[in-house]
């Protein structure tokens, strides 16, 4: 096992953990408002990225830092030990703690800010065509691609057929998701498709049998994308 590349990790998503949650409260809105611009007790946060990087003023929760930091520093822990000290291994830990809020955020309020998934896309796509000139990576760049628009037009396909079951917010995210999963080859992009319905199935029908949930409530189904994707960096390819 590689510690060093893995104990920067838990390093790395400490850190960025710990930033997250002011940028998940000022996302959290209805699709149809725009972000907030104030903390909770209506003081404005400051114009910049100085605005939205740090704790919630007035949240009344100093713990949600530390339990984003919790299963951010986990998750890239996870990722540095299943990729090694690879270069696409950067990749991957820039992407959990953007992992991290996208799902609080559909969690929150069932929406996937395009200020977040297309820039998703568009950076990972850009930096593992980085990493593909690099010596010691596992992985295609061209495999990658053509697997993000595979996985974005499936969704897609699902989504024409029944809007309501497939947020259009979920087409944006899963183009990322093929660019992580595709990289290691197709068998990985199937299984991590697979297993995002999969966990999503399993949650819907917990959610049932618990009362807290019936076959029209609608479900975030962002978190299970990206878990899916974990496929990618955790699995043997």
């Amino acid at each position: 096992m590689h510690v060093y590349p893995i104990a920067a990790a838990v390093v790395w998503g400490t850190v960025a953990g710990l930033a997250l949650p002011r940028p998940a409260y000022r996302l959290s809105v209805a699709p149809e408002r725009p972000w907030r611009s104030g903390c909770p007790a209506g003081l404005p946060y400051p114009r910049g990225w100085r605005g939205w990087w740090g704790p919630v003023r007035n949240a009344g929760h100093p713990a949600a830092g530390w339990r984003c930091a919790l299963v951010t520093a986990g998750l890239c822990a996870a990722v540095a030990a299943g990729t090694g000290p690879r270069p696409e291994l950067t990749v991957w830990l820039l992407l959990v703690p953007l992992a991290v809020l996208l799902a609080r955020v559909d969690l929150t309020v069932l929406r996937l800010p395009d200020v977040l998934t297309l820039p998703a896309a568009a950076g990972t796509a850009a930096l593992l065509g980085a990493v593909s000139l690099l010596p010691g990576h596992q992985g295609s760049w061209p495999r990658s691609l053509l697997g993000a628009g595979a996985l974005g037009l499936f969704f897609l396909a699902l989504h024409l057929v029944n809007p309501d079951g497939m947020a259009f917010g979920d087409v944006k995210l899963a183009p990322t998701a093929g660019l992580v999963l595709a990289w290691y080859g197709w068998r990985t992009l199937a299984v991590g498709a697979f297993a995002a319905f999969a966990l999503g199935a399993v949650a819907g029908l917990v959610l049932m049998a618990a009362g807290r949930a019936g076959r029209r409530t609608p479900l975030p189904f962002g978190p299970f994308i990206l878990a899916g994707a974990l496929a990618g960096p955790l699995l043997p390819s």
